[in-house]
């Protein structure tokens, strides 16, 4: 008897009337919830629920919840159900279950634990493809994004970023069929200060970036030549009085040499040059693996002529191969003279083979810096190779006194041409080690303030010069001078118009660089107390040369006027 009382009195404690639920779920609809700690007890079915216990514990309300999310087997049962110790439902027969959630909270409560099962979902299956995923699938989806988008690539994770940066990344990346021209601006002005920042422009997107190079600050009037996907950046100058200005009145001329790399935005130095030199001509090529920079260079850097006015061989230069006689008509010569060319060819031949078929540790490459200005700002007729391999700067043999002050150069079958301000051409036979005087047909004309610029694409030799136009013939009309684009014939040594450049020549000082089938050329002038530029671009293979525009005035209009003077250019594709 004494049980029944005691179970009774449990029964009647538990006993809560059809008012009561009534106001309580009254009040709690009403009820707010403003605070954050309010908002993730949502998720917290015991704080929402009436906390009525029975005997057996667990909640005796909203056993019908776990149906409406779908779940009918986790449905919230009193442990007092039929199944259980014989207790009774305490509210309502069992059809009629009570939901323990207020007004709305129900709705909140799903979306929150639903939104969180996704999230926990998603991570999960990104972390299983991560894991999952081979390295070489990665590299071979990374090596296919644009550069621009690859340097974004490097900052989502640290193992992509050094998946990205090893020598077989690159290796993959340079020998890829993936590459874009991007152009690569240096020597800009802003504020008379050196800018330490390189503009590059990507020529398919059209888009120009900037990239932070602190280690140029205060230096100008370099030069930059490119060798695959390095930038090498030699000489220059920098002010002693005035740090990081532009200013010639006390001034450094500096010797050494930097090589920067866009892959993976990283300098580092090389050695220096035996003289120090600002604004040098410079020239890049690949020579054959066994390739010594000291033989035949300085066993003849000292040996200087007088030049010869008259035709036929030239006493100033060692003219092996006869290319100051070749400009005499072709039924004027022998079949002996002409043996140059045959033996020339299978040598040129043989060395592209040799190349093509080795790695890139191998291969060995070499730059010529000749001319340029010296410590007291003289002009410079000397001239230096560097040695990929060896890590040294060579002197090379002089240039003769009379050939005048070099003003462009480039490098074109093995032979490294310059042109002088006086309209004197010469090569340099890198492989032999010395000077070649070449008389050509009359050279194109220019104007005196404008100088010519030597570009090569694969085996042929282009030369921009500006001339006078003639007014069509009319009466009363002006010449304009226009920038004309020349080829010569490495066989008759004759110069050909070959096509006619779009802008009008406003930048004496503009800059063109070539690569593969393609001219690049960049112009810089103040106009109306504000800077434009003109990049521009000349197919010369197929039908014919073609320009075309590929930017205008997008990134000058905060630079300095000075610009126009320390500009470089260097065209690398990546």
């Amino acid at each position: 008897m004494a049980g029944e009382n005691y179970l009774r009195q449990d029964f009647e404690a538990l006993s809560v009337s059809k008012r009561l639920m009534r106001s309580v779920s009254h009040k709690l609809r009403k009820k707010s919830f403003k605070s954050e700690d309010e908002d993730d007890n949502v998720g917290r079915v015991s704080m929402r629920c009436l906390t009525l216990y029975g005997r057996g514990g667990g909640c005796k309300v909203g056993a019908d919840t776990g149906e409406e999310y779908g779940d009918p087997s986790s449905r919230r049962r009193s442990s007092a159900s039929e199944e259980g110790r014989g207790y009774g439902t305490i509210c309502g027969t069992e059809e009629t279950g009570v939901d323990c959630f207020s007004y709305g909270v129900k709705e909140r409560f799903w979306k929150k634990n639903t939104r969180k099962d996704l999230q926990l979902e998603e991570s999960t299956y990104n972390s299983r493809m991560h894991i999952f995923l081979p390295d070489d699938i990665l590299e071979m989806c990374l090596v296919r994004l644009p550069l621009a988008s690859l340097m974004n690539a490097r900052f989502v994770c640290k193992k992509w970023r050094n998946l990205t940066s090893t020598s077989r990344f690159l290796q993959m990346r340079r020998e890829g069929l993936h590459h874009n021209p991007w152009l690569f601006l240096f020597g800009a002005v802003k504020d008379g200060y050196c800018s330490a920042e390189i503009h590059a422009l990507d020529v398919y997107q059209d888009q120009w970036h900037k990239i932070e190079a602190d280690i140029l600050k205060g230096r100008f009037m370099f030069s930059v030549a490119n060798i695959l996907e390095d930038v090498y950046v030699v000489g220059g100058c920098s002010s002693l009085t005035n740090f990081g200005r532009v200013d010639r009145s006390s001034f450094k001329t500096h010797k050494g040499a930097l090589v920067f790399s866009p892959l993976t935005k990283s300098w580092r130095k090389i050695a220096s040059m035996k003289y120090a030199r600002s604004m040098p001509i410079l020239g890049a090529s690949e020579v054959h693996p066994d390739f010594l920079a000291i033989q035949g260079h300085q066993i003849r850097q000292e040996r200087r002529f007088n030049r010869s006015r008259m035709g036929g061989g030239s006493d100033v230069y060692e003219d092996p191969h006869r290319l100051s006689l070749r400009r005499q008509p072709r039924n004027t010569f022998d079949e002996n003279d002409l043996s140059f060319f045959p033996a020339r060819k299978p040598h040129k031949l043989v060395r592209q083979k040799i190349d093509q078929s080795s790695t890139k540790s191998s291969r060995r490459f070499v730059i010529i810096a000749v001319g340029g200005l010296g410590s007291g700002d003289e002009p410079l007729d000397s001239g230096e190779i560097y040695d990929s391999v060896s890590n040294k700067w060579t002197e090379i043999q002089k240039l003769p006194t009379d050939f005048g002050i070099v003003c462009s150069g480039t490098v074109c079958n093995g032979i490294f041409y310059v042109y002088s301000e006086s309209d004197k051409l010469a090569g340099y036979d890198i492989e032999r080690g010395y000077w070649i005087g070449i008389q050509t047909s009359p050279f194109p004309p220019r104007v005196h303030e404008y100088y010519p610029k030597l570009v090569s694409c694969g085996d042929r030799l282009f030369m921009l010069s500006v001339s006078w136009c003639e007014g069509d013939g009319q009466i009363g009309r002006r010449n304009k001078a226009v920038r004309k684009l020349w080829e010569l014939d490495l066989m008759y040594l004759d110069w050909s118009e070959v096509s006619v450049h779009p802008d009008a020549p406003m930048d004496w000082n503009a800059t063109f660089v070539a690569d593969r089938n393609s001219i690049f050329g960049v112009e810089m002038f103040k106009i109306f107390g504000q800077v434009l530029d003109f990049m521009t671009m000349c197919e010369v293979s197929g039908k014919g040369p073609n320009w075309r525009h590929i930017s205008r005035n997008q990134m000058a209009h905060e630079l300095d006027a000075s610009s126009c003077m320390t500009k470089s250019l260097a065209v690398v594709y990546l």
